[in-house]
């Protein structure tokens, strides 16, 4: 395996098996990105899938390659948008699957809850950050936004998730 850059390199000159390494790379941050923008597995499923076609027929226009791993987050990520502006007018419930849920699960259950509280803006910013990894320094280029817009919303978003969500799951919020 070689550096992301060779990797790159490779896969643009058509090279199958570098983009597959590219791929595995990255698609533990996928899947959970995915998993945090979209609410059921199917769909998740669907994005990552039609985002991976799409960065290999795409992998020509990426300019930097130092970059792929923004890249195709930023190409998911817009896959995600479009499969929810699709079905905002669906409410899917899956009550039903709760009680199948293990209970290891539960954590994941509560921040996907927590997550899904916040409004999209501030959501995006804790998931490119805490979930995707990106700096804000990458976040800000990726989304166009002043790196101080970004390290606002991130704050934000932790103020809320501090004082409205767990205050009202009962949780105490141990401030420094």
């Amino acid at each position: 395996m070689g550096s992301l850059k060779d990797l790159v390199k490779k896969a643009k000159k058509g090279d199958g098996e570098a983009f597959v390494s590219l791929v595995k790379q990255y698609e533990d941050v996928l899947y959970r990105t995915a998993s945090r923008l979209l609410r059921n597995d199917e769909d998740v499923a669907d994005a990552v899938q039609d985002a991976i076609i799409s960065a290999y027929e795409k992998l020509h226009t990426l300019k930097k390659n130092e970059y792929f791993n923004t890249w195709i987050c930023k190409i998911l990520i817009n896959k995600c948008n479009s499969m929810l502006s699709k079905n905002k007018n669906l409410s899917v419930i899956h009550e039903h699957l709760l009680p199948e849920k293990r209970n290891d699960e539960y954590h994941k259950l509560e921040l996907e809850d927590a997550l899904n509280s916040l409004n999209e803006v501030y959501r995006l910013a804790l998931i490119l950050y805490y979930i995707v990894g990106l700096n804000v320094k990458e976040i800000s280029e990726f989304l166009k936004e002043p790196e101080g817009t970004i390290k606002s919303r991130l704050s934000r978003a932790k103020t809320i998730l501090r004082t409205t969500y767990y205050k009202s799951e009962g949780v105490m919020a141990c401030e420094k």
